[in-house]
């Protein structure tokens, strides 16, 4: 099998010790890591070896909540200033003239932009399927990109003619959606450590898919043994929308669906109470926090301090990129930390300094930092996929990191702290991104797919989808 070495790098491992190496390395052997630790621990030479001075490596990221497709329909002037309910009305139409290039254009663009954020494992959510295009489109896009990926099989069910919110031309009947789920398990699914394709069933939301839907895909997933993941709680106006219809809040809907347990997660999870933290802590749900798009549609802040001491596993996630405008990870972990310390702000946190000057003084919270933040985006993120074999660097986990030359004038002057540096400084694209000990950034440039001709079919593809 192929070793690869990496050398004399200052080595974040992410592990239950959170070690930090300053002058470490990895040894990799056939896409797994055997040996982390300082040079003197670690063999001489390799197939290939890496010399990385001057270099942070850390754990590949792991972003748990995406919509690819939503590459081609970025900052759309009709939709730049609308909140969620109004932002998904303008945009259904443009989305359901997409065709299957549409989905394997988008997919190869939305991963490069991860790939060189440092993003080594994506979760994406694609829940319609217009004009013949299929999960298989993405799932091939992702295997030439490179990166692993838990592909959501969504779906709406619930259009606009039985009280829910997309237009009936982008839904489904429930016996092809479920028909197609199971399919797609079959076909795809891979539960062995390693995995580069893992599929997860992911009813859209409260609002655009029926409760049978919800209960029959829980029922099938289980069977299969793979995940669960759906929208929840993003907005006040859900929570209405759910009393109404359901005769529950966000949560207690999916307590009465059998939504709740540790193969479920939710995406941005805002609007939830004490008591429901506690019921998502019980069952072992995970959630995708993610705080760009939650300020784009002005949704609101997620409870992120709240959820990680009552024990919920919380991720990050850059969501659609048409309620992000980028597929930035790396951003998206400090874009975390900030809003978390700006909600620390709202509620009442006190930044008066202890009276050595040093820290928080007796009896005030302690502010997210940028390992915490870290953390959410690599071990975080593993957690809420329900993978053991990624989000750190030790042995016997996946080969997947993603390499920073602090070299550069981004970080100059930070230089004392490097981890914090790449989260508190403004972040830029990575030099290295590895998956399974297979480059896929090197030395800033996408190795697997390329990036200008990709640049051109897409906008190309966005061009025809925006001008119908």
């Amino acid at each position: 099998m192929t070793t690869l070495l990496i050398r004399n790098a200052y080595i974040v491992t992410m592990d239950d010790h959170q070690r930090e190496i300053p002058e470490g390395g990895l040894f990799i052997r056939g896409g797994f890591i055997e040996q982390v630790g300082a040079m003197n621990e670690l063999p001489l030479s390799a197939d290939e070896v890496l010399d990385l001075k001057g270099h942070i490596v850390l754990p590949g990221l792991v972003n748990t909540h995406h919509h690819f497709y939503q590459t081609l329909t970025r900052a759309v002037p009709a939709a730049q200033d609308a909140n969620l309910f109004n932002w998904l009305k303008t945009l259904y139409p443009i989305w359901a003239r997409m065709n299957a290039e549409d989905i394997f254009i988008s997919t190869q663009a939305a991963l490069a932009e991860l790939a060189l954020s440092g993003c080594t494992t994506a979760s994406d959510h694609l829940y319609l399927f217009p004009n013949g295009s299929k999960l298989d489109d993405e799932i091939a896009a992702a295997s030439e990109t490179g990166l692993r990926l838990q592909a959501s099989r969504g779906s709406m069910s619930l259009g606009e003619s039985q009280g829910g919110l997309p237009p009936d031309s982008v839904v489904d009947t429930e016996e092809n959606i479920l028909k197609d789920s199971q399919r797609l398990i079959e076909k795809y699914h891979d539960s062995k450590l390693g995995a580069f394709v893992q599929i997860v069933l992911a009813p859209c939301s409260p609002f655009s898919v029926t409760t049978d839907l919800m209960k029959q895909s829980a029922k099938l997933a289980r069977e299969y043994g793979v995940h669960l993941h759906t929208h929840l709680a993003e907005t006040e106006d859900e929570e209405q929308f759910c009393l109404q219809k359901f005769g529950h809040r966000p949560v207690g809907y999916m307590q009465e669906v059998d939504w709740v347990g540790d193969d479920v997660w939710f995406a941005h999870a805002v609007w939830v109470n004490a008591k429901e933290i506690q019921v998502f802590a019980k069952h072992k749900c995970g959630v995708a926090h993610c705080p760009t798009s939650n300020m784009r549609l002005a949704s609101g802040i997620a409870p992120i301090r709240e959820y990680r001491a009552a024990g919920v596993n919380v991720g990050l996630g850059v969501d659609g990129s048409a309620s992000n405008d980028g597929s930035h990870l790396l951003a998206e972990i400090r874009q975390a930390m900030l809003l978390s310390r700006v909600k620390e702000g709202i509620t009442g946190f006190s930044a008066t300094p202890s009276p050595a000057g040093r820290g928080q003084g007796e009896g005030e919270r302690k502010l997210m930092s940028a390992r915490e933040a870290l953390y959410l985006g690599t071990r975080g993120g593993a957690a809420v996929l329900g993978r053991k074999d990624i989000g750190s660097l030790e042995p016997g986990k996946c080969a997947d990191f993603f390499a920073i030359n602090l070299n550069r004038l981004d970080y100059a002057g930070a230089q004392h702290d490097p981890v914090s540096a790449i989260v508190f400084c403004q972040p830029r694209k990575v030099d290295y991104t590895v998956v399974g000990g297979k480059f896929i950034v090197k030395e800033g440039q996408l190795v697997t797919v390329d990036e200008r001709k990709l640049i051109e079919k897409h906008n190309r593809a966005s061009k025809k989808l925006l001008e119908g």
